[in-house]
Formats: C-alpha cells, sequence, structure tokens
C-alpha cells in the first residue's frame, strides 16, 4: 500500500537508441510530423526518399559502354552545361553598362516595387519617383520636370502597365539629355587637339589612354602629350599606356614647362600627319585659381598653333554627385569644355549627375567608363543609359 499512487520510474533508453515503435525511414534532415499533425496530412501522399549517391567511376562505365541506337559514345563531359553563345559586341557593352548602373537601377526599382504591392499608380508613387531621382543626383528641378513629363503621358495614354510606364521614365530621361545637346564634332584641320582635364584623383590619364584606344579602333593616327609634369609618375604612367596602345608620347622631363609640352605635341602632330593630338593634363583643385590660370595658358597656347580651337573632354567621378556640377562650371571658365567623360559608373547610385550637369550647364556627356578595362570607357548613348538606369 505504501507504494500505492507513485508513479514507477521510466527506464532511461540507451544513448543513441531510437523509439521502437517507430521505424526511421525518413530522410536524415526532413523530421516526422508530430501526432497533432498527422491527421491533417493525406496518407496517400509518399515521402520522398533522399537519392542515393552516384559512383562516378560507375556512372562512366555505364555512359561508355555502349552507344545509344544510331549514335555515338558519350562521356561524362558531354553532359556539362554547355558553353554560352557567342554575344554580339554591341550586345557585350550594353550588358556591361547594366551590369555596372546594377545601384543606380535598384535604387529606381524601388518605387516600382511598392507600386506593384500595392497594385496601384497613386499620387505616393509619383512623389516617391522624384525623391528616387534627386537621390541619385539629378537634381530637383530635372527630377520635377522628368516625373511631371511622365505622369502627364502615362494619364492621357491610360497606361497601366509598369513595364510601359517605366518606358515612359526611359524616353523621358532620353529625351531630356539630347536636349543638351552633342559633342561637338571633329575639326576639318588636322591633327584634332583634345585636352583630357579634371581635379585630382578622377583618373585623367588612364582616361585619356581609353580615348585614344577608341580612336585607335577607328584606325586613327594618336599621339600622346605627357602634360602632367607636376606628378612624380605622371610621365611614366602615361608612357606605359601609350605603349600598350602603341602611339607615340611627346614629353618633357619632370617638373617641366606643361605648355611647353603642349607646344612640342602640337608640332610634332602635325609634323607626323597625327588624326589626333590627346594631352593628357596635371590633376589640379578647381578651387585654386593659379592653377587654372596656368590650365588656361596651355588652352592658349595650343590655341595660336592651330586655325580651329582645340577641344577640351572634362572628366568626371560619377561618385562625386553633385560636387561635379561645380566642377564643370569652373573648369568651363577656363577653357571651352565641349563633353564630359563620367568615370567610376560602376558600383554607384549617383548615376543621375549626367542630367544634373546637362541641365544645368549644357555640356553632353560623350563618354561613359564602367571598369578598369582598356574597353570599359565607351561613347554614351542616352537610350542606352536610360534602360540601364530604369
Amino acid at each position: 500500500m505504501a507504494n500505492k499512487g507513485k508513479k514507477k520510474p521510466r527506464r532511461k533508453r540507451p544513448k543513441g537508441e531510437g523509439p521502437k515503435a517507430v521505424e526511421a525511414t525518413e530522410p536524415e534532415g526532413n523530421a516526422l510530423p508530430d501526432k497533432r499533425s498527422e491527421q491533417h496530412l493525406p496518407h496517400s501522399v509518399p515521402i520522398e526518399k533522399k537519392p542515393e549517391p552516384i559512383d562516378i567511376d560507375l556512372a562512366r562505365q555505364i555512359i561508355e559502354l555502349e552507344p545509344p541506337e544510331g549514335g555515338t559514345l558519350m562521356s561524362l563531359e558531354d553532359l556539362e552545361e554547355p558553353p554560352p553563345p557567342e554575344v554580339p559586341e554591341e550586345e557585350e557593352d550594353s550588358a556591361r553598362i547594366r551590369r555596372g548602373m546594377f545601384r543606380s537601377r535598384k535604387l529606381f526599382s524601388r518605387p516600382f516595387t511598392r507600386a506593384a504591392t500595392r497594385r496601384a499608380i497613386d499620387p505616393q508613387f509619383w512623389d516617391e519617383m522624384v525623391e528616387v531621382f534627386i537621390a541619385a543626383d539629378t537634381g530637383v528641378e530635372a527630377a520635377e520636370e522628368i516625373v511631371a513629363a511622365a505622369k502627364d503621358r502615362v494619364f492621357s495614354e491610360g497606361l497601366t502597365d509598369l513595364e510601359e510606364i517605366k518606358q515612359v521614365f526611359r524616353d523621358s530621361i532620353a529625351e531630356m539629355i539630347e536636349s543638351f545637346g552633342t559633342p561637338p564634332p571633329p575639326p576639318e584641320e588636322r591633327p584634332r587637339i583634345l585636352f583630357i582635364v579634371g581635379i585630382n584623383g578622377v583618373g585623367k590619364t588612364t582616361t585619356a589612354a581609353k580615348i585614344g584606344f577608341l580612336f585607335r579602333r577607328h584606325d586613327n593616327r594618336v599621339l600622346f602629350a605627357a602634360a602632367d609634369t607636376f606628378r612624380a609618375a605622371g610621365i611614366e604612367q602615361m608612357e606605359m599606356w601609350a605603349n600598350r596602345i602603341g602611339a607615340p608620347v611627346v614629353r618633357h622631363k619632370t617638373g617641366g614647362d606643361p605648355a611647353a609640352v603642349v607646344f612640342d605635341a602640337v608640332e610634332s602632330g602635325k609634323a607626323r600627319n597625327m588624326d589626333v593630338v590627346i594631352i593628357d593634363t596635371a590633376g589640379r583643385l578647381h578651387t585654386k585659381k593659379n592653377l587654372m590660370e596656368e590650365l588656361s595658358k596651355m588652352w592658349r597656347v595650343a590655341d595660336r598653333q592651330l586655325e580651329e580651337s582645340p577641344q577640351a573632354v572634362l572628366v568626371i567621378d560619377a561618385t562625386t554627385g553633385q560636387n561635379g556640377v561645380n566642377q564643370a562650371r569652373i573648369f568651363s571658365g577656363a577653357m571651352d569644355i565641349g563633353s564630359i567623360a563620367l568615370t567610376k559608373m560602376d558600383g554607384t547610385a549617383k548615376g543621375g549627375v549626367v542630367i544634373a550637369i546637362g541641365r544645368e550647364l549644357g555640356i553632353p556627356v560623350e563618354y561613359i567608363g564602367m571598369g578598369e578595362g582598356m574597353a570599359d570607357l565607351r561613347p554614351f548613348v542616352p537610350e542606352e543609359y536610360a534602360r540601364a538606369l530604369i
């Protein structure tokens, strides 16, 4: 009687022993449902078993044992994924730009994703699009103008499909960029003198080399002028790039007068019947008046040697955002900036600076840089840019 009401002690299961009432038929890592949920499962659905691992040597023997009827022997290599088809060069360029502007495109996709979730193009959508354009450094006025133009067209045409609305924005962006004008045409006089200018660190020497590479691809005779005489390795870097492209260089000693380098380069270009003379200039802070005056002097030296004026490409780092507008404004005071080479567009969400500079200063973008490779600088196409952005 003393033991009445007391529970018998449960026998401890030996370590590693499973319950006897259940067979462990379920694959490892795929737990069986408990009793509370078993009644809701259809009992006719079989549990999939984990496939047995394949013996590679055995598979090779089976595949190579006998050819299929009317066919030839196969090997394991035949089962591998085939190489991708060859892509046309222009399609490769478009894909490269889309990859480079991934972050910008992600930024612009957010309002469309939210609109799809809300299942409506409501006033909030248009406000979000303005905010996204501003965040991409287009400037407030340009952002409002693009969104207003797209909104008018969407309402007038009664568009509701998101992909059609995206295309409307692409058209609005491309039309605004085209309204800024086009890069100046090459002069009839040879050689064409092209100054590459910009602040420190934007990649002027590399950009000069890449522009020279583009000219060389079109069978133009190119001469480089190493007028960056202040930087210790500036001349050597220019020579290295020129050797890779297969173009000659006019150079002076480090610390020399850059205007003298320009004079000699123009004269050499004329004497050697060159098509293009590309002048690499020293990086300078656009806030330093004396450096900008020296750049003006180099420009005047070249201008006196030519019947037609030289041309200048301003190199701007896309990650600088609205500061790029200030750079363009001040450099325009030192020389006639004909176009812009926008570098480091890969991995930046500030792609809208193209629109900001063009709208405020009327300077078109001529080149866009998407990476460090020689072929990663290419002519700028507004429609292609707009498609990569949205």
